[in-house]
C-alpha cells in the first residue's frame, strides 16, 4: 500500500480525536515513517486550504490536529452556543510571556519577574488550560512548576513555541539607568 493511500487514515485519525495527536502515534497507527507522514500531512494541507473546505490542518510541536478555520468560528460558536472568548488580562498576557519564554517555572519565579503575586493569575491560566502542570522542582517545599500547553500554541495561532517572536537582545533593552536618566531630563526641561 502506497503511502498516499495512509491519507484516509491519517485524516480519520485526526477527526476522530479531536485533539492533538502525536507525530509518532501517527507513524504507529499508519506505519509510515516520518517523511512518508510529513508527505501525507502536507497533502492534507493542500486538500484544506482550498476555499471550500471549512476545516484546516494545525501543526502543534511535534502534533497535529483538525480545526475549523477562523474565518468560520463565529458561525461554529453561534451553532454549538459556545460563549464568547473572553479576552486576557494584561496580567494574564504577562504571565504567560513569563512562562512561555522560561519554562518549566513557579508561581515565585513568575511573582519575581513580574513583582506582583501571580497566583490567581497562574490558577485562572490553568482553568482556561493554557497553562499545565509540568511537575515538581526538586526544591525545599517541593513547589508545582507550569508550562504552557498544546491549547496556548492553539489559541496564538503557534506551531511550537520556536514560532514566539525572539526576545530583544540585551543591548536593544533600555535599562532603569537610562529611565532615570530620561526622567532627570525631563523634570529639567520643565523647571527651565
Amino acid at each position: 500500500m502506497e503511502f498516499e493511500d495512509k491519507l484516509p487514515i491519517v485524516e480519520a485519525v485526526l477527526f476522530a480525536s479531536g485533539e492533538p495527536v502525536d507525530t509518532q502515534r501517527l507513524c504507529e497507527v499508519t506505519g509510515l515513517v516520518a517523511d512518508e507522514l510529513e508527505q501525507v500531512m502536507g497533502a492534507l494541507d493542500e486538500k484544506y486550504a482550498k476555499a471550500d473546505s471549512g476545516i484546516e490542518l494545525l501543526r502543534l510541536d511535534g502534533s497535529f490536529q483538525l480545526a475549523t478555520k477562523q474565518e468560520y468560528a463565529p458561525c461554529v460558536k453561534s451553532a454549538l452556543e459556545i460563549k464568547k472568548n473572553s479576552q486576557l488580562s494584561p496580567a494574564a498576557l504577562e504571565t504567560l510571556t513569563v512562562i512561555a519564554y522560561n519554562q518549566p517555572v513557579t508561581k515565585g519565579f513568575v511573582e519575581n519577574v513580574r513583582g506582583v503575586d501571580s497566583s490567581g493569575v497562574v490558577n485562572s491560566l490553568v482553568e482556561k488550560g493554557l497553562l499545565a502542570e509540568a511537575g515538581r522542582l526538586d526544591l525545599p517545599g517541593r513547589p508545582i512548576a507550569y508550562r504552557t500547553t498544546d491549547n496556548f500554541l492553539r489559541s496564538f495561532r503557534l506551531s511550537s513555541l520556536k514560532d514566539l517572536p525572539p526576545l530583544p537582545e540585551q543591548s536593544e533593552q533600555i535599562t532603569i539607568d537610562e529611565i532615570l536618566e530620561n526622567a532627570e531630563n525631563e523634570i529639567g526641561q520643565a523647571d527651565e
